[in-house]
């Protein structure tokens, strides 16, 4: 195994699925809530930790949406933002395409400007020091109204240069795509590109939606498309990339265990499947765990897994001159 766990670490990576604030690890955590003066109801970084047992998406959110109450200040966002930045050049991702939560921040008196500012800042440091390109996604909280949807892109706007695209997250289930349909419509007017969360607990019907209602031209995690013979077509003939999570999948039972993840069968539907690591602080791993979590329980090839790396590539929204520049990297890695 020690062979292909240094080829998995020596691959360049893109992440296209990653929650910035999902990368809130349980040290700056409590770093940040004593400097904003902010009660944790856990008395330690290691009780919190030991929290993170979850039933599903919802009993994770609770947790999730309580740690971002440390976040208040534009460098609270800079911190959480660097330090994913660092954890990622360590991971060898050449390329990453993140996700915020406004609404989560601005219910808090928190401005938005704060929190696009902070994060901006990093990832233009994160380019500089440490040559690690990025998008900015504005996540939209499925599980709140279609009007705060459009009343959070507007407040948005005055941002425009620092946020790339909208996305739509949080609680899936009795919350289809098709009620965001105007604000997405809006978005792709204002030259955003939009991907969506659909098919992880949702329906292979939410799937659909995303495609045909919001215009989507990815799909964040989508392993529930498995279960409708003419949505895999579909996306297989579109080429519509799927940005699937194996240890988020696990820790939210999505899946029982790794090796009931249907990764495989992604792969022989000849799907464009990406690895990523959703919200790893709370999950159990980046995106090298991701990697190494599926090639130990699927026995996967380093042409698999090359494979894997290079759909991260051609799914992002890389200039075409960056990603021609790093595929031609991993096809020479592929050959040794």
């Amino acid at each position: 195994m020690k062979p292909v766990k240094s080829f998995i670490e020596g691959m360049p990576k893109a992440e296209l699925h990653l929650h910035i604030e999902g990368t809130l690890e349980p040290e700056l955590m409590f770093e940040l809530a004593l400097r904003n003066r902010v009660h944790l109801p856990f008395d330690s970084p290691d009780e919190a930790r030991r929290a993170y047992a979850f039933s599903d998406l919802q009993s994770f959110l609770d947790i999730y949406y309580q740690g971002s109450r440390v976040l208040l200040h534009d460098r609270d966002f800079f911190d959480l933002t660097w330090a994913y930045l660092r954890k990622a050049k360590e991971q060898n991702i050449r390329h990453t395409e993140v996700f915020f939560d406004p609404q989560a921040h601005t219910a808090r008196g928190v401005p938005i400007g704060a929190v696009i500012e902070g994060i901006h800042h990093a990832l233009a440091n994160g380019e500089r020091e440490l040559g690690i390109s990025s998008k900015l996604i504005l996540c939209f909280l499925r599980d709140l109204s279609a009007e705060h949807a459009i009343q959070t892109l507007e407040s948005a706007l005055p941002y425009r240069d620092y946020v790339a695209g909208v996305g739509l997250d949080s609680s899936e289930r009795g919350h289809p795509p098709e009620k965001f349909t105007k604000v997405f419509g809006r978005a792709r007017d204002e030259g955003f590109f939009v991907v969506a969360h659909a098919g992880e607990e949702g329906p292979p019907e939410y799937v659909w939606q995303a495609l045909d209602t919001l215009g989507v031209s990815r799909i964040d995690h989508g392993v529930r498309a498995i279960e409708d013979a003419a949505l895999v077509e579909r996306l297989r003939a579109e080429r519509v990339p799927l940005t699937v999570c194996p240890l988020s999948n696990v820790k939210l039972r999505v899946f029982d265990s790794i090796h009931q993840h249907n990764l495989p069968e992604l792969l022989d539907a000849d799907l464009i499947v990406t690895i990523n690591s959703d919200d790893p602080a709370y999950f159990g791993g980046y995106i090298n765990e991701n990697f190494i979590a599926v090639q130990e329980a699927f026995n996967l090839t380093k042409r698999e897994l090359a494979t894997l790396a290079r759909n991260s590539f051609e799914a992002s929204f890389l200039a075409e001159d960056q990603r021609r520049e790093v595929l031609r990297e991993l096809d020479d890695l592929s050959a040794l």
